[in-house]
């Protein structure tokens, strides 16, 4: 059908239900692209072009398959410390505890336990913040930090690269992930790190501790602050 010169349309069903330009894409409209790709059980193939076929995946892609795709659900669910009273920043947490890497007044640093990695840290500011609605200043001094942690990281011996994540789908209160991904093991390279990681043996606390005491001496120089005892 063509319009006419005046930009009038003869019957306006035929634009019923045609998304606006400026309009962004539903969740519906999105999982509804994902849902016509998948086969007769639901599963999306795996697309051996992409990260399977790097050289640093971590699975034989012959004995791989993607799970079947779920419906969408009503909504969100609620994360831990959606109510600041019921979060962890609602008592102060001890400096004492030995995974303490590193505090000011705004945020602190601390070990993440049980990780096969060399060090793998958590940055978290102290008041009741997720990072979309982080105050200015705080998110420029986020900026900071997230510069001054990742170079501390690297200055480990037994890191290559520092990667950093955030996902929040399980706690409320901001926090990013620092990874030290091992040097020298190029198969641990970018995104499949975390895979890998899960199958790693764990490296001992006290050793997580002294690579931390790294970390700590080089942010209480380059941006102040205090080191925290770590096991010390």
């Amino acid at each position: 059908m063509t319009a006419d010169v005046t930009g009038q349309h003869g019957d306006d069903d035929d634009n019923q239900g045609a998304p606006d330009v400026d309009t962004p894409e539903t969740i519906e409209d999105y999982y509804a692209r994902i849902a016509a790709a998948t086969d007769a059980e639901g599963r999306l193939p795996v697309a051996v072009e992409e990260m399977p076929g790097w050289d640093i995946y971590p699975y034989e892609v012959d004995s791989l398959r993607l799970k079947p795709l779920r419906p969408l659900v009503d909504e969100e669910p609620p994360r831990r410390g959606e109510n600041p009273a019921e979060c962890w920043c609602a008592e102060p947490m001890p400096d004492d505890d030995g995974m303490l890497v590193w505090r000011n007044e705004r945020w602190r640093l601390q070990i993440a336990r049980e990780t096969g990695l060399p060090i793998a840290l958590l940055l978290s500011p102290l008041e009741h913040h997720d990072i979309p609605s982080l105050p200015t200043e705080l998110a420029a001094e986020m900026g900071e930090l997230i510069v001054a942690v990742g170079d501390a990281i690297e200055h480990l011996p037994s890191v290559g690269r520092f990667q950093l994540a955030k996902y929040g789908d399980g706690g409320a209160h901001g926090h990013l992930f620092f990874m030290g991904r091992p040097a020298r093991i190029l198969q641990f390279r970018g995104s499949p790190l975390i895979d890998w990681e899960e199958n790693l043996p764990r490296v001992p606390v006290d050793v997580l501790q002294r690579n931390a005491r790294v970390v700590a001496e080089r942010l209480v120089v380059h941006v102040g602050g205090r080191a925290g005892l770590l096991g010390r």
